[in-house]
């Protein structure tokens, strides 16, 4: 006889009650296969419920296969294999305990956007607009590559600003250049070597192998990447950001660029991948032009995003395939949706041909610009260019610090998080031996708030001292 108690049940419902009170019975073996349940009046009758909840419950479980119906004969416990020789209990554990967040006064690793500098009233603006005004395009399927109208304004913008005269059908947009990469690898071949800078940004480097593919760090010099250790470690697709390295702010230049130019098409299959990652805030001087530019030989994809430009958490990037490789992805690649909202893609291509994206680059390099003097010059006021030297090539958000002291740099990198300060040596970002990093730290100040600065040279002073 099946007998179960219905106090207490909160927010469960009586008939989901009684379907885990006899799914529980089967599972402990206190109902065995084949054994017949007590039909719906008699139960319903028993427990002092009505028919449809025992329906309710009945049907659930012969839906999960734990009972069978027959026809005319009733409802019989399934026949299971691999059941639990005891019931499962859940252990009730304590909610996992949040370590808090460590609070810094000036975190200089951080890649951010303060809330003041982006331009939300012009989005919400233009966001209304294309709601209001292109409801039917928002629904239809992007296509892979993604829309045609975003598309044709990043091709007018890199012709504008860069040079590059591209078609949109060039362009594939992705959410954030790490789902690029993952597309490259298909395209291209996991029996591709891709070859990275050492030193180089080591999330790149981690989702390479991440996707399958061998990757070899390439030792570089002051001009860049070393030619000859594309060779020597049998490099296929190597990836640079030759108008400001990350993080030694080196810019290849053209006599180096055409070298690797000549190693790409010496040989079928290889390829640069150009990663003009923050090309708009060169701030001293013209942009640098792209290698994309100058290559004649169909070798180089070119690829950028807007996260430095108008903040990370937009996550919208771009490449421009060669034209010989574009049939190659809609073939292999074509059938993948494009993994940015209509949304944002419409939005973001009205704010780009309505001029605003200009205005905004623009406005942010001046206000960089400011941002970067205050911080020079409250670091000579405070004295920490007697104690360090500055590294510096003019172009991009961040710079290296070589300070002047005894102390590894792994006790500098704890004094100094100790004091609210937080920064990366140069030698994170080497893949093994660090040459020539001792005591050089990356400074990056593109989300620095100005009204901590004095206090934050003060606080660098004190751990050199």
């Amino acid at each position: 006889m099946l007998t179960y108690s219905f106090e207490n049940l909160g927010d469960e419902s009586l008939y989901e009650h009684l379907y885990r009170c006899i799914r529980t019975d089967i599972l402990a073996g206190r109902l065995q296969a084949g054994e017949k349940l007590p039909s719906k009046r008699a139960l319903s009758r028993q427990l002092g419920i009505s028919v449809i909840t025992v329906e309710g419950a009945y049907g659930q479980l012969v839906a999960e296969g734990y009972c069978q119906s027959v026809p005319k004969k009733g409802f019989f416990v399934a026949k299971l294999t691999s059941l639990p020789v005891h019931p499962a209990v859940l252990e009730k554990r304590p909610a996992a305990q949040k370590k808090p967040k460590r609070q810094y006064l000036a975190d200089f690793t951080a890649n951010s956007l303060r809330p003041a500098d982006f331009p939300f009233k012009t989005w919400t603006h233009l966001l209304r607009q294309v709601m209001s005004g292109q409801a039917e395009a928002l629904l239809e399927r992007s296509p892979g590559m993604g829309i045609l109208a975003l598309r044709e304004t990043i091709a007018g913008h890199l012709q504008s600003f860069r040079g590059l005269d591209v078609n949109p059908g060039q362009i594939v947009i992705g959410a954030g250049t790490e789902y690029l990469y993952g597309l490259l690898v298909q395209l291209l071949g996991r029996e591709k070597c891709f070859g990275v800078e050492n030193p180089g940004f080591d999330k790149i480097r981690k989702v390479y192998k991440k996707h399958g593919v061998r990757c070899v760090p390439v030792d570089m010099d002051k001009q860049g990447i070393c030619p000859s250790e594309l060779l020597k470690k049998q490099v296929d697709v190597l990836h640079i950001s030759p108008s400001h390295h990350f993080p030694t702010g080196c810019i290849t230049p053209i006599s180096r660029r055409y070298e690797l130019l000549g190693w790409a098409s010496a040989q079928e299959g290889r390829y640069i991948i150009e990663d003009d990652y923050d090309s708009e805030f060169r701030l001293t001087g013209r942009p640098i032009p792209t290698m994309m530019g100058i290559d004649v030989s169909g070798r180089v994809i070119y690829m950028n995003t807007f996260s430095k430009t108008l903040t990370p958490t937009i996550r919208i990037s771009y490449m421009v395939l060669p034209e010989k490789l574009v049939p190659v992805f809609q073939d292999e690649l074509g059938f993948y949706n494009c993994t940015v909202s209509n949304f944002e893609q419409y939005t973001l291509a009205r704010f780009i041909k309505d001029g605003y994206f200009e205005k905004h680059i623009n406005r942010m390099r001046n206000c960089y610009r400011r941002r970067r003097e205050a911080l020079l010059q409250t670091m000579k006021e405070g004295g920490l260019f007697a104690h360090a030297d500055i590294i510096e090539r003019g172009s991009g958000l961040h710079f290296l610090l070589r300070f002047h002291t005894e102390k590894n740099d792994t006790v500098l990198q704890k004094a100094l998080a100790d004091k609210g300060i937080r920064m990366r040596p140069l030698r994170d970002y080497y893949a093994g031996e660090t040459p020539d990093a001792a005591h050089i730290f990356v400074l990056n100040y593109s989300g620095m708030e100005e009204s901590v600065l004095q206090e934050a040279v003060s606080r660098i002073v004190s751990c050199l001292v």
